[in-house]
This record gives C-alpha cells, sequence and structure tokens, in this order.
C-alpha cells in the first residue's frame, strides 16, 4: 500500500463523478504534464500541434486545449485515428504517413507557424518541429520514441527565437520541488478539473486488463493500434 506524507497531502483529490473510478489512474500525473506545458507556453487562445493525437495523453490534450480556446493541429498514422482526433476536437488532422506536417502547418497558419508544439516522437521530428514554429514559439519534448537528438542545426535555432522545454517523461516533474509540484496540481484543480466535472473532457480508455495480463497489455500497446490509454487493474 502507498503511503503519503502530510506534505504530499495535496496530491490527494476527489474525483469527479462523472469519471469511471476506474479511469483515475489516467487522470493525475498526465493532467499535471498538461498543465506544466500550459504554465510554460500560456497556451490558451493560441495554436497547438500535437504528435500522435490518438495517444492516451494526447487524447487529453486536446480535449483540454479545445475547452481552453485553442486551435488544435494533429497528426497520427491513420484515417482512423485522424477521424477519432477530429471527434474530440482537432482543428486540422495530418496524416503524417502521406503529408508533410510541416507544408500543412504553414498552409494553415499563413506561413506563421503553430505556438507550442507537444511531441513524443523526439530526432526524426526535431528540425521539422523548429520548422513549424512561430515566432517565439514553443517545443515541448516529453519522450523520444523515435530516438535521441544527436545533432541540432544551431543556425535554424539562432534564425528564429523559439524556446525549447525538454521535459522527459517523469523526470519532468519529479525533479520538482513539491512547493512547485504542489502549484501545478493547484492549477490543475482550478483549471481543469471543471472540464471533467461538467462532462467536457474525458478519459479515452481503449482497454483495460488485469495484472497477470500485463505482458498483453504491453503487446497490444507495441502494436500502436490502440487509441487512448491502455489500462492494468491491480
Amino acid at each position: 500500500m502507498s503511503r503519503l506524507s502530510s506534505g504530499e497531502s495535496f496530491l490527494v483529490k476527489p474525483y469527479p463523478a462523472l469519471v469511471s473510478p476506474s479511469s483515475i489512474p489516467c487522470l493525475c500525473i498526465v493532467l499535471c504534464y498538461i498543465q506544466f506545458s500550459a504554465n510554460a507556453s500560456n497556451f490558451i487562445s493560441l495554436m497547438r500541434l500535437v504528435h500522435g493525437g490518438s495517444s492516451g495523453i494526447w487524447t487529453f490534450s486536446i480535449q483540454i486545449a479545445k475547452y481552453q480556446g485553442a486551435r488544435v493541429f494533429v497528426t497520427a498514422g491513420n484515417e482512423e485515428k485522424l477521424a477519432f482526433c477530429k471527434d474530440f476536437g482537432a482543428d486540422v488532422c495530418i496524416n503524417y504517413k502521406t503529408e508533410d506536417f510541416v507544408t500543412r502547418v504553414k498552409e494553415e497558419t499563413g506561413r506563421k507557424g503553430v505556438d507550442v508544439i507537444l511531441d513524443n516522437i523526439g530526432a526524426p521530428y526535431f528540425q521539422q518541429n523548429l520548422s513549424s514554429l512561430n515566432i517565439n514559439g514553443r517545443l515541448f519534448l516529453i519522450g523520444f520514441q523515435g530516438g535521441t537528438i544527436t545533432e541540432v542545426n544551431l543556425v535554424s535555432l539562432l534564425a528564429t527565437p523559439y524556446s525549447a522545454s525538454f521535459m522527459h517523461t517523469g523526470a519532468g516533474l519529479r525533479t520538482r520541488s513539491t512547493e512547485n509540484f504542489a502549484l501545478i496540481v493547484s492549477e490543475v484543480e482550478k483549471n481543469v478539473w471543471p472540464a471533467f466535472a461538467a462532462g467536457k473532457v474525458k478519459p479515452v480508455v481503449f482497454k483495460s486488463f488485469p495484472l497477470f495480463k500485463a505482458a498483453e497489455a504491453h503487446q497490444l500497446m507495441e502494436g500502436s493500434t490502440h487509441i487512448g490509454k491502455i489500462l492494468l487493474i491491480p
């Protein structure tokens, strides 16, 4: 059984009535990541690009961004996933297998680019991401599914005033002080929790597995056919 110290009591929150208890594991840490990027980028009413929009964390991001007034661009690898993203509010849906997302972003924004990019791919998209950013745009890296970044074109970095925030999954929050983490949780409760309470944002659970079938869950995830979260239930 997990225990919390008195200094971590801020992590305990009542869950929204419209959210299934089995979906609660989807919420807290995922929402903290999204709120962290929101705090750092002030993305409300901005244009943002989300790579892999049908994944568990980004299905939340699409809904929350729309709830807060942003224009949302997403990439995904097939039309089914893109249709799902559109149903959840995405404004511009790009099939990265058949279309160059940089070109599409430039077309849709009058060649200005987007204000915020959320990416968990890493190396294959890095230079393209920089080319897709607006002046003073922000790039958030929270994972490196496509490999780590070993080379950077410094000329392109100097040519446009980007802001790159490298937030690797886990480390981005775990290394923060209790006070800073408490502030992020407070922002989630203030800015995002009402959206859940009103049914405007919902967890997307593709499939649940009992813990002893963890290998099957990992196999499903590796196949990259799922939309939303895959849950392991103890």
